[in-house]
């Protein structure tokens, strides 16, 4: 759902489209964008004492325990006040690192306020077992407060390891159901998942897009939800270019174009996670090698930095977006009906390219999953 300041934001475009303005139309279309990919989003994440805060934190950031930057772990309380972790990728994500609720320092009934509750857009409370008294005390605290929250079972590779040691029939999914039925038992809550089965729908539309591109890559699911939140955006983009049709200039369109699909394109491959730094933290963290991660990847676009001279040549090389950049171009110069049909033809281009583009992305993210799956499963 949009916020009432982004109504307002696509109000004023189509004034300013409606006005034959274009300078005003470009202007306000990239703020709305703008504003759309800068959107700050802060994630408390909270719990018991030795209930994997740290590691979750680094997980969800691709970064390993002890690695620089990471939250520091340890079967002890390491975090005494709240402590902030930027995403590496998207710093507009912060993860905050909440010390652990039920200490002497912190009794559960005045943690929030002691933590400053008021500055989180949600929180997510981890448990390594079945959901304690504080647990539960602190989400109705969260719920009071009108927040929202997610509960979230941490460290189940112990629960797969020791059932798959003392069953003869051993199945994980199973396993995972009993684990998660279990801890709805004790919260009396069916808000609980798995770090595997993380879902996005309680938070409003904006935020969750924050929060989807800048999660890593734990299911098809989350690959298939961050390809649909892209490409709602897609029509923006082919608007941008449609209007910078609209200009009577040889050549331009594409001079427009080509920086502006290169930018778009840098987050696909970001949000995707694949740019070189996330496949090669992607390697540290699974044990599959940098290079055996590179031979399932595809697209030329992946693992490589995005410029316009490389967006052209990517273009120059598909048969219909070179026709109808073509088009285009000899179109803005017909008398009367030439500027409306380039801006057509531009509005198509860019939309059936980016769309080319994020499906050959989320193609090659994909397999790179697949593949840093393999070791996990044969281990």
């Amino acid at each position: 759902m949009d916020t009432p300041h982004d109504c307002k934001s696509v109000e004023e475009i189509k004034d300013a489209l409606q006005n034959n303005n274009q300078a005003l139309a470009i202007a306000k279309i990239q703020e709305y964008l703008d504003r759309q990919n800068n959107i700050p989003l802060n994630i408390a994440i909270t719990g018991e004492t030795g209930s994997g805060k740290s590691t979750f934190i680094n997980a969800f950031r691709g970064i390993k325990d002890g690695d620089a930057g990471a939250a520091p772990t340890g079967v002890r309380e390491t975090t005494k006040k709240p402590t902030p972790y930027p995403h590496p990728n998207y710093p507009n994500v912060t993860l905050w690192d909440l010390p652990g609720v039920g200490g002497r320092h912190f009794p559960a009934d005045q943690y929030l306020s002691d933590v400053g509750f008021e500055k989180f857009d949600f929180f997510i409370i981890l448990s390594d077992t079945r959901f304690r008294e504080n647990d539960v005390k602190l989400a109705r605290e969260v719920q009071r407060m009108k927040k929202k929250f997610y509960f979230v079972r941490s460290k189940i590779d112990n629960d797969l390891r020791a059932q798959k040691r003392s069953q003869r029939e051993f199945s994980e999914t199973e396993t995972k159901e009993q684990i998660r039925e279990d801890c709805i038992q004790s919260i009396q809550s069916p808000q609980v998942f798995l770090v595997s089965s993380f879902e996005l729908q309680k938070l409003p539309e904006h935020k969750r897009n924050a929060l989807l591109f800048a999660m890593p890559n734990i299911s098809q699911q989350i690959i298939n939800k961050k390809k649909e939140a892209f490409q709602a955006k897609i029509k923006w983009y082919a608007s941008l270019s449609a209007v910078g049709a609209a200009v009577p200039v040889p050549g331009l369109s594409i001079a427009v174009d080509a920086p502006l699909l290169a930018g778009v394109v840098t987050q696909y491959v970001f949000g995707f996670g694949l740019d070189r730094p996330s496949l090669k933290r992607l390697a540290e963290i699974t044990g599959v090698p940098f290079d055996d991660l590179m031979t399932v990847i595809i697209s030329p676009l992946a693992a490589r930095k995005i410029t316009a001279d490389l967006i052209i040549k990517v273009l120059s090389q598909c048969a219909s977006t070179a026709a109808l950049l073509a088009a285009e171009e000899g179109a803005r110069f017909i008398p009367i009906i030439g500027i409306p049909v380039a801006m057509g033809l531009s509005f198509t281009a860019t939309y059936s390219t980016l769309n080319f583009i994020l499906t050959k992305l989320a193609d090659d993210a994909q397999r790179v999953f697949e593949k840093a799956l393999q070791r996990n499963t044969t281990d």
